[in-house]
């Protein structure tokens, strides 16, 4: 009886767990590189951040009071200077980005504001930076 309790739970449950997941836009494809960006509106925001671990490099952006930013410019360069990635508007505040493992720059730039870059290694695990603006 407690197995088949905990099944028909699970089974409750997985539909919302799939919903979640459906909530990430598909990945796109620049190059050799696969990105995703997006998060507006709390499910969807909430399945990006869940799946970050899964990417190797992931981008948030808020405001300075923390709050979501959602029109944000993104170049990431390689460790030669060449672009890799350029994204005129995210259209959302986190972005997931698979990309060859390297030392990378990223700028990012929103509507308004002043364009801020990091500099990154990817390998070896997930990288998530943070952009405060």
């Amino acid at each position: 009886m407690r197995l088949s309790l905990t099944a028909l739970a699970l089974a409750a449950l997985f539909p919302l767990a799939v919903q979640a997941q459906s909530r990430v836009p598909p990945m796109q494809t620049q190059g050799d590189v696969k990105y995703v960006c997006g998060g507006i509106g709390s499910g969807a925001s909430n399945a990006m951040r869940a799946a970050m671990r899964n990417h190797p490099l992931s981008l948030m952006f808020v405001n300075a009071q923390g709050e979501f930013l959602a029109a944000v410019a993104v170049t990431v360069k390689g460790d030669g200077g060449a672009t890799v990635l350029s994204v005129p508007s995210s259209g959302g505040p986190i972005c997931l980005i698979d990309l060859p493992n390297g030392r990378y720059s990223v700028t990012a730039e929103p509507q308004n504001h002043k364009a801020q870059t990091r500099s990154v290694t990817v390998g070896g695990g997930s990288r998530s930076l943070e952009f405060r603006f």
